[in-house]
């Protein structure tokens, strides 16, 4: 019986799946990621939900904020929380020294996303049991909603990776933070679109956040299908910023 050893690199899922996982346990042990990804969104469905301080509209007020809080834990993972993870391993060398192991740089790209997909999953249960507790009655079909979701995903992920592999460190922090509240303030979110002047209204809706929003609401608050100007918001986001991300992403 031969037992000469068989050195050799495990297999690339594996050694995706292992990199997930510890993507996914570094998010939840990061007390400031977990405000900005889970707390900060459950607080502003239950502050605004249950006060009349932003007029919404016609309806219960979950109704409009639950899509919206779900996409706004889409572009906290994706973006910014990803921007600002990945622009600090890239500052501290943590990506050069993943570059030296047997896992290839796609597998990495393949693991984050994997990550990015795992984190969103807790983020959207525990969002929608919330939302179901203050009175949430969704409508319309999962299937648009899972492709409006990972459309969004396709979206932010791009313009995170692209942001965090061609700025500083710092400038990654400052600029996705920034970034991030803009969008909360003017994407659709908490506050509806049409309260802002025509013009300006137009101009929001192609924002890939206003996008994600707005058709997340079609879905599960009107049961529409596929909504498709929504869509190709998105479709166009997610395409520029992954082509954009992998034409000028420096690893080091």
């Amino acid at each position: 019986m031969d037992l000469s050893p068989a050195p050799g690199a495990v297999p690339l899922p594996r050694m995706i799946l292992s990199q997930a996982a510890y993507e996914v346990r570094a998010v939840l042990r990061n007390g400031e990621q977990l405000l900005l990804t889970l707390i900060i969104p459950v607080a502003l469905l239950v502050l605004f939900s249950a006060t009349s301080l932003l007029d919404l509209g016609p309806g219960r007020r979950v109704d409009f904020l639950a899509p919206g809080v779900l996409a706004l834990a889409v572009m906290s993972t994706a973006f910014t929380g990803q921007a600002i993870g990945t622009g600090f391993e890239r500052r501290y060398g943590v990506l050069k020294r993943l570059g030296a192991t047997p896992l290839p740089r796609g597998g990495l790209i393949a693991a984050k996303t994997l990550a990015v997909l795992a984190v969103e999953a807790v983020q959207a249960a525990v969002i929608c049991a919330v939302a179901l507790a203050l009175g949430w009655q969704p409508h319309g079909d999962p299937f648009s909603v899972i492709v409006l979701l990972l459309l969004g995903t396709a979206a932010f992920s791009g313009f995170g990776l692209l942001m965090a592999g061609t700025l500083r460190a710092e400038a990654t922090l400052a600029a996705a933070n920034l970034v991030y509240v803009l969008l909360l303030a003017a994407g659709g979110v908490v506050f509806p679109l049409d309260e802002f002047p025509g013009g300006v209204q137009d101009a929001l809706e192609l924002l890939p956040i206003s996008a994600l929003a707005e058709g997340l609401r079609d879905v599960l608050q009107d049961g529409a299908a596929l909504p498709g100007t929504a869509l190709a918001v998105l479709a166009v986001w997610a395409a520029a910023g992954l082509v954009l991300a992998g034409r000028f992403f420096r690893w080091e």
